[in-house]
């Protein structure tokens, strides 16, 4: 069985239903039926709730982060995951956490939809139509 960890970007657009919906939402449900083992990193979840309190509420936001929880299972950050982090300085921290969160959990893929961003990784990072085709035959 595949595991992914998914960006917050991919969470975001499951949660909020943004315009790249329905290939994101393709990946929670291969994550719901148990086709893949889905992660998303402790850290992320903080973000998520922030932006998706701005955009739904709350009350709404409480349902829907407790419902991808249910699914992809969150995913600690260590100190040792920050601290590989900072050693490899890209610009953009967070993706290092979620990488150095990818590494530890030996995921095979990190779905996100900046891919560019994780440009020195070295697990595969696709986005999630580039996931569907490969897991889907």
């Amino acid at each position: 069985m595949k595991k992914v960890l998914i960006d917050t970007n991919v969470a975001l657009d499951i949660l909020l239903k943004r315009t790249f919906y329905a290939n994101s939402v393709a990946v929670f449900v291969l994550a719901e039926q148990k086709i893949i083992t889905g992660y998303v990193s402790a850290s992320s979840v903080t973000d998520i709730f922030y932006i998706a309190c701005k955009d739904i509420g709350k009350e709404e936001t409480w349902k829907a982060i407790r419902h991808l929880l249910h699914v992809f299972q969150p995913a600690a950050v260590t100190g040792d995951d920050v601290f590989k982090a900072l050693d490899l300085e890209w610009s953009d921290f967070e993706d290092a956490v979620q990488f150095a969160v990818g590494e530890s959990l030996l995921v095979d893929y990190i779905i996100t939809r900046n891919v560019k961003d994780f440009s020195s990784c070295s697990i595969p990072v696709i986005t999630p139509e580039q996931f569907i085709e490969i897991i889907t035959p």
